[in-house]
């Protein structure tokens, strides 16, 4: 029994030795972090559209009125005639569309969503600087599964939820609520460097920006 407690002061006492002579803790850091940052509408979107076409999505911009064609005119290009959406898509979105639409829910099971061509949604908020589109669960958004699995997703950002930045964004957000990160379609690279698409999502994003919301 001594030998064992001789052994547990020992340890201890190592312990007290190295709490000694361990550093005080960091002082606290000054993250002067870029906030509040703005550029005019043509400035923003010509930045966003750069960092989108650098992510190898396709863009195509709008007035609110002709969102409708644009958006069929995308389905139409990819050849879909199934596309889902999620429960509070607006409606009119889809009226030029003349294939089938199916609302989403969550009784959908995953793998059911590859029977879709592809999938339109509505976005929360967008960054310039690095071409990122957020999606967050909302009901015109759905959930993740709906635009992960599909092939195709059809993105539609309103150029009045594009911010400059990340902090600018991400002020935005609701952080409760599930976020999905978009920068492009879905690729990956293997050790070889080799890019491949689809992985982890569609290997195709079109992003649909409004101008004038």
């Amino acid at each position: 029994m001594t030998g064992t407690m001789d052994a547990r002061e020992s340890v201890l006492g190592r312990v007290r030795d190295a709490l000694t002579l361990a550093p005080k803790p960091p002082a606290s850091v000054e993250r002067g972090y870029r906030r509040g940052r703005t550029l005019p509408d043509e400035e923003r979107l010509d930045l966003l559209v750069d960092r989108l076409v650098d992510y190898k999505a396709t863009v195509h911009t709008c007035v609110a009125d002709t969102t409708a064609a644009v958006v069929a005119q995308v389905l139409a290009d990819r050849g879909a005639r199934t596309v889902g959406v999620p429960p509070s898509l607006d409606p009119s979105w889809l009226a030029d569309f003349d294939g089938t639409v199916r609302e989403d829910s969550a009784d959908v099971p995953a793998p059911r969503l590859d029977d879709l061509d592809g999938v339109v949604t509505a976005s929360a908020v967008t960054c310039a600087e690095t071409g990122t589109i957020f999606l967050d669960g909302s009901p015109d958004q759905g959930r993740r599964a709906l635009t992960l699995v599909p092939d195709l997703h059809v993105c539609v950002v309103d150029l009045s939820s594009v911010e400059v930045g990340v902090p600018e964004a991400v002020a935005r957000l609701v952080p409760e609520r599930p976020t999905t990160l978009i920068s492009g379609p879905s690729a990956t690279s293997d050790i070889e460097l080799e890019r491949v698409e689809g992985v982890h999502g569609p290997r195709t994003l079109d992003v649909v920006i409004r101008t004038d919301v």
